[in-house]
């Protein structure tokens, strides 16, 4: 009896100090959307690079700039990696904010260049492909460049856009892509992150009147460094139901 009395006390010791733990972890603010299972907030940091927390677990998208930009906020839990350009991906900084049990998401071309011990640690999704991470179904799009003049930045099957879902919302990550077929052929997304900047990406007409005919309920323009997001909002209008916020990118 007393051996039994010992050991609950010894769980209910573990389970507090986790709690603790759990509780002691940076909170994360940001734009907060409801889903059917729980808040999800959106964190900007810089350009292509911003963080999400759902059901108690944080995504990081295309983190780089060492460890710094990410003090005070939790750490990964999943990091999405796009493409291999050096706006998306450091290894520096994935080795300084991984933790042992951080699951890179990354197509081939990304996990190609990683250092050994971020393979490991790397499942490869290439485009059409989904898996799940942690009860998130991650799906891989398409991005790519279709202007002549811009081929050689962005091949096709080489870098991942993403969508994922959270309960009932879907959000969509674009990634380095001109308005791909793919890209205006999606449905039912909630949250879309669009790039606009060139000669990388698109303009801003091209991202507008892709936006315009997939129609996400909230569109953030990211990745647009130069780019008059102004002028995106315009362009998208208030007609199609597609609500534009700028973030604090840059």
């Amino acid at each position: 009896m007393l051996k039994i009395r010992l050991l609950a006390s010894v769980v209910a010791v573990l389970a507090l100090s986790l709690s603790s733990c759990k509780s002691s972890e940076p909170a994360m603010s940001g734009d907060v959307f409801s889903t059917s299972r729980g808040d999800l907030i959106v964190h900007p940091v810089n350009h292509a690079t911003f963080l999400m927390n759902w059901e108690g677990k944080t995504i990081y998208v295309d983190p780089v700039g060492g460890a710094t930009p990410f003090q005070g906020l939790p750490a990964p839990d999943v990091i999405l990696v796009t493409d291999i350009h050096g706006d998306h991906l450091n290894a520096d900084t994935l080795t300084a904010i991984v933790q042992p049990e951080t699951v890179i998401v990354a197509p081939q071309a990304v996990r190609d260049t990683l250092p050994e011990a971020l393979q490991g640690a790397t499942r490869v999704l290439a485009n059409g492909e989904t898996l799940n991470v942690g009860e998130i179904p991650v799906e891989a799009i398409p991005m790519y460049n279709i202007t002549p003049e811009r081929l050689q930045y962005h091949t096709k099957g080489r870098g991942n856009g993403y969508v994922l879902t959270f309960g009932d919302k879907r959000v969509y990550i674009a990634g380095d892509t001109e308005d791909i077929p793919e890209m205006r052929a999606l449905r039912n997304i909630d949250v879309a992150f669009v790039p606009m900047n060139l000669p990388y990406t698109m303009t801003v007409a091209q991202a507008a009147d892709a936006v315009r005919e997939f129609r996400p309920k909230v569109v953030y323009p990211y990745h647009s460094r130069g780019s008059d997001v102004n002028e995106f909002t315009r362009l998208v209008g208030t007609d199609v139901g597609v609500e534009v916020r700028v973030g604090a990118w840059y």
